[in-house]
């Protein structure tokens, strides 16, 4: 009898074959469902409770498919697609779990009829090339030296990605502030330039732009109140600096003779805190900001001689006010002059609902920006804010990468046209397969016919007409329930976008279908138990 070979630990699961492909592209297109009724201006928002009870209203791709914490192996392969789709680009992140989900399905059948997973990767790699030079090939370029020209183009790339958001009412609004900050940027475009502060209450058109830095008031002591709140042409200190009197560290010990001993002790550590205010205040700076605290003597001191002070300024906050009005964080006050001391036209410190901010604007080097957003409810200002984050990175690919497609399922139509016409030409298993994701393309026009309650079957046969015809840009029109030049529409994406749509979902549905195994070691037995323990003890003093 032929002994038993025992190769993987006790408990460990392992599944391998045809039927563990298809097991993986049941899984992704199960989590697709999840995701498929949020694209376009008419999707649909999905609302999320998480373990902690957090509650999140989206209808952002990347934001849903990271807050479903989905625990299958092949699943998360779409997560991370999403994830990394909104990373590059921003946008595109439900598109690119549809298409990748669509492949997959359409890739299926062939499978279980026996074709070879690598002779379906291979094909679906040149098919994805050719997409991808096909983008590339018909895109139209804008002209950057014409800035009316350019500004025009990045506010209709802005305007597009926000009118499938939760804001879309206010898309013109926004899009022309998102372009604004972009363009207060350094060529490098920098994201973290970019501040977003929330304010509850108000309205959504309350929402500003800042052409420098604002930051909500800190935590001050007595004597705040009777500082100057606003400053013409001010001096800027920034220091990393703590400026207040602080209690022995733990275990400290000092030892005195006498009474007038440990009064000098006090008197010095009175007096060194004094020289620190006074080298500030010889400086000429009349606003103050450090990241460390500034205690009550110190905010006093300040307010006698009409200097403004903020202590515990986050790091962030406090780098971007470097950016924008120059100077440098200082961690020490020696040599404090004008070389070191940031300016800015005005500094204000002014109300903004329930909740008092500092604005720094008129900023000479003003390469940042923050946006102070409004609304009612906080879910609904937390999506604002994904939203417009998107938009932001649509307009810095934009600016990088000058040229456009047409969205609303028009690029796709036409490489779904392309690829078929393409099909035709040639002989073998590859037909079937770039026929198939010819097929694959059609989901984007067809689920945002879907969600919008429209029929799917007229309007893609009508697009199937038009595009064989030679109209290139014609896409689904939400508005009219029929199909329309989306170029002339102005529904623009930049080509970036899409090219990185489509790459990204061709290599996670060609790495699903090159998984044949799936071993799944077993899970650690975290018992309570004395016998389970890692480790004996556990008492008082002793780690577990």
């Amino acid at each position: 009898m032929q002994p038993q070979i025992i190769l993987l630990k006790e408990g460990t699961d392992s599944s391998q074959g045809k039927p563990q492909i298809i097991t993986n592209i049941n899984a992704c297109c199960a989590i697709a469902e999840s995701v498929r009724s949020t694209l376009g201006p008419r999707g649909m928002d999905k609302l999320v409770v998480d373990s902690k009870n957090k509650t999140t209203i989206s209808n952002d791709g990347a934001t849903i498919m990271h807050l479903l914490e989905v625990v299958h192996p092949a699943g998360k392969t779409l997560v991370d697609i999403a994830k990394s789709q909104d990373a590059e680009v921003g946008d595109g992140t439900t598109s690119v779990v549809l298409l990748a989900t669509e492949i997959l399905r359409n890739c299926k059948h062939f499978i279980e009829e026996g074709v070879h997973p690598q002779v379906i990767i291979k094909s679906l790699r040149l098919g994805t090339k050719m997409a991808v030079d096909k983008i590339r090939e018909i895109s139209v370029k804008i002209n950057k030296e014409n800035k009316e020209e350019q500004r025009s183009l990045l506010t209709k790339c802005a305007a597009t990605t926000l009118s499938s958001k939760l804001v879309a009412h206010s898309k013109d609004f926004f899009a022309n502030m998102v372009v604004d900050a972009v363009m207060l940027l350094d060529e490098y475009l920098p994201l973290n330039m970019i501040g977003i502060k929330k304010v509850q209450g108000g309205a959504l058109e309350d929402s500003r732009l800042v052409a420098g830095v604002a930051f909500k008031k800190t935590f001050s002591y007595a004597g705040f109140e009777m500082q100057p709140k606003k400053y013409e042409s001010p001096l800027i200190a920034l220091l990393n600096i703590e400026l207040e009197l602080k209690a022995e560290r733990d275990n400290a010990e000092i030892r005195v003779e006498s009474v007038e001993e440990y009064q000098k002790i006090v008197d010095a550590e009175w007096q060194i805190l004094y020289d620190k205010l006074e080298k500030i205040y010889k400086s000429g700076a009349k606003v103050v900001l450090s990241r460390l605290p500034i205690g009550d003597v110190a905010t006093q001191y300040f307010a006698d001689r009409d200097l403004f002070c903020a202590g515990r300024v986050t790091e962030e906050d406090l780098k971007r006010t470097m950016k924008a009005c120059g100077g440098a964080i200082q961690s020490t006050v020696e040599n404090l002059d004008r070389s070191v001391l940031g300016s800015s036209a005005m500094f204000e410190e002014m109300q903004i609902g329930g909740e008092r901010y500092n604005l720094f604007t008129g900023c000479p080097q003003a390469k940042t920006c923050t946006f102070i957003l409004r609304g009612g409810a906080e879910q609904f200002i937390e999506e604002t804010e994904r939203s417009l984050h998107d938009a932001i990175m649509i307009v810095r690919r934009a600016v990088k990468n000058d040229a456009i497609v047409a969205g609303g399922g028009a690029i796709e139509m036409e490489i779904s046209k392309y690829l078929r016409d393409y099909s035709k030409t040639i002989a073998g298993k590859e037909q079937i397969i770039i026929s198939a994701l010819a097929r694959a393309f059609e989901v984007i026009p067809r689920q945002l016919c879907e969600n919008a309650g429209f029929d799917a079957t007229d309007i893609l046969n009508k697009l199937r007409q038009k595009h064989s015809e030679g109209g290139t840009w014609f896409g689904v029109d939400i508005n009219r329930e029929d199909i329309e030049d989306n170029f002339a529409a102005t529904v623009w994406e930049p080509a970036v976008v899409k090219i990185n749509s489509i790459t990204a979902a061709s290599e996670a549905a060609c790495l699903i279908l090159s998984i044949d195994e799936t071993i799944k070691a077993p899970r650690a037995n975290q018992g309570d138990s004395v016998g389970n323990r890692p480790y004996p003890g556990g008492g008082r003093g002793r780690p577990m």
